[in-house]
């Protein structure tokens, strides 16, 4: 669960919005993540119940960190599959989640994206064998889509019809 952003756009990271960090960590787990690794940054905030806390040193490189983070994090933990979801988007439940790592599972690729309509968005899945080529690709606020957009075998899975997946910029 990426959360270390500062919510600039927002006001406030956007980790402090009541209910949405345990909305989303309810999403992971309801949707078949047996580990659910929180990743904090701008503010630092007790980890919900079934939910384990890392903070993202230096979180103000951006995105890349804490994407750097969980899947170190995720390698620690011995996972075989990192579900990256983001804090901002409330409206994702565990279908979604389910869908979509469902979907990286039976992938002979372990890549999946959720999309809704036309617009790609979160949660995506990524299996390990995937990560030291993403954790080379990110930097600044470049996260695992710049390694997805490179890749043809990428599960493109429409969840348009679970949720509307926008993140949340504004109060």
């Amino acid at each position: 669960m990426l959360a270390a952003g500062a919510g600039r756009r927002y006001g406030r990271p956007k980790v402090l919005v009541e209910g949405w960090l345990q909305t989303a960590v309810d999403a992971l787990r309801g949707g078949g993540c047996a580990d659910v690794v929180v990743v904090l940054g701008a503010a630092q905030v007790p980890a919900p119940v079934g939910a384990v806390a890392v903070p993202v040193p230096r979180w103000e490189d951006g995105l890349s960190a804490s994407v750097r983070t969980g899947l170190e994090q995720a390698g620690r933990i011995g996972a075989d599959y990192a579900v990256l979801h983001v804090v901002d988007t409330p409206d994702v439940g565990a279908a979604v989640v389910a869908r979509v790592l469902g979907r990286a599972i039976a992938s002979p690729s372990g890549l999946a994206r959720a999309v809704f309509g036309d617009r790609p968005g979160h949660p995506v899945v990524i299996a390990r064998r995937h990560w030291p080529e993403v954790l080379s690709s990110v930097s600044g606020d470049r996260g695992a889509g710049a390694y997805l957009r490179t890749r043809h075998d990428v599960e493109v899975v429409d969840c348009a019809d679970l949720a509307g997946g926008q993140d949340v910029d504004e109060p």
